[in-house]
């Protein structure tokens, strides 16, 4: 079997909140999203998605997808896309970092590899370890008052699992923390994510002021250094999840004790591939994964419910529901929300058929 072209689609995904916001201002309205579609020489297509979180989160942004594959495409024509480890290696000897814009072609090819061995993406990824997944959901950033009310909304439609968006005003953030965690359960659990928004003295002052509350400090601050800082100088179980962009970063935070969860991003490491690997260093040393992306629809949700399927329950935090945010769908057969918690599917691949009515015609054709 050979890739005998590579098509990709863009398509723009709307929020039914109408905005997202987090940390330093930051927010979006329509999310631009990238589908790719390799189609082998045998007549097998398989499907991924990229959608970068806005330009101002990651080194990462959507018309970097589309360049990307336009510097990638020329090199995997003609390749075996069931030998993942050399599409791989193709990738990175093309396009040196761009992790981002590598991690759609990977997971197309697992969703060709599951779909030539009559296998759900799962079992190829060590198969089930639990039926079903717990959920989170992110709230927006607003109003203290405002961020309480959504908990509770989202709270009666099954969620348990909170990420709540920080990393402003660190008076305000401490005003949010407390609205929110009172009207939560006490077995519900609260994540504080600032998104790299605070300065040290501000993380260190907040985390402070919500010291006796049951609460998940994330990522705080900019770099790796600066929270470890703060990691040091605080009880509150710690998350990290912009710095780690890889095994070698991962492998630091482990052997320096830098967190007690990590956020697993597949897009931001490269893929199913390299997400793999780092979900079994992180088991292998006792470390519990979110385990998602940086935005997405159908076909992100789907790649996410099949990592996080296989993983064991005590090692997943929890995992994301995108598709679940926005107001379009761009794949039947997508994983959908149930009391919180969602599954993958056992078709074969990926389990999604894109929809092309949404989609559209491709903006660019390879091969």
């Amino acid at each position: 079997m050979r890739i005998s072209a590579i098509n990709v689609f863009q398509v723009d995904l709307p929020l039914k909140e109408g905005r997202y916001s987090w940390s330093n201002g930051n927010f979006v309205e329509v999310f631009d999203s990238t589908v790719v579609e390799i189609v082998t020489d045998e007549g097998l297509k398989g499907y991924a998605e990229c959608c970068p979180l806005g330009s101002a989160y990651l080194p990462s942004y959507a018309l970097g997808v589309r360049s990307g594959l336009e510097e990638l495409a020329p090199h995997l024509i003609g390749k075996d896309p069931l030998n993942l480890s050399e599409i791989n290696r193709t990738m990175d000897a093309a396009l040196r970092g761009h992790p981002y814009a590598k991690a759609p072609v990977d997971i197309a090819c697992w969703d060709l590899l599951g779909k030539a061995t009559g296998q759900p993406v799962y079992t190829l990824l060590g198969g089930a370890a639990q039926d079903d997944v717990v959920l989170y959901r992110a709230i927006s950033q607003e109003a203290p008052e405002i961020m309480a009310r959504k908990i509770e909304g989202y709270a009666a439609e099954g969620y348990t699992k909170f990420q709540l968006k920080v990393g402003g005003d660190a008076n305000e953030d401490i005003d949010r923390i407390h609205a929110t965690r009172a009207v939560l359960k006490r077995s519900d659990l609260l994540v504080a994510d600032a998104n790299t928004g605070w300065t040290k003295h501000e993380a260190v002052r907040v985390a402070g002021a919500v010291s006796a509350l049951d609460v998940y400090i994330e990522q705080p601050c900019m770099t790796f250094e600066e929270c470890l800082s703060i990691r040091r100088r605080t009880a509150l179980p710690f998350v990290l999840d912009e710095v780690i962009d890889g095994a070698g970063t991962l492998v630091r935070g482990i052997a320096e004790d830098a967190m007690d969860c990590i956020n697993l991003k597949i897009s931001k490491v490269g893929g199913l591939t390299k997400a793999k690997l780092m979900r079994d260093l992180c088991i292998s040393h006792g470390l519990p994964m979110t385990i998602e992306d940086t935005w997405g629809g159908d076909i992100v949700t789907a790649a996410i419910a099949h990592l996080a399927r296989s993983t064991p329950a005590e090692f997943t935090f929890s995992a994301t529901d995108f598709n679940s945010y926005g107001t379009v769908d761009i794949a039947e057969g997508a994983p959908k929300r149930v009391d919180g918690r969602m599954t993958a599917t056992d078709l074969p691949g990926l389990g999604i058929t894109p929809i092309f009515d949404a989609l559209g015609e491709p903006v660019a054709r390879y091969g």
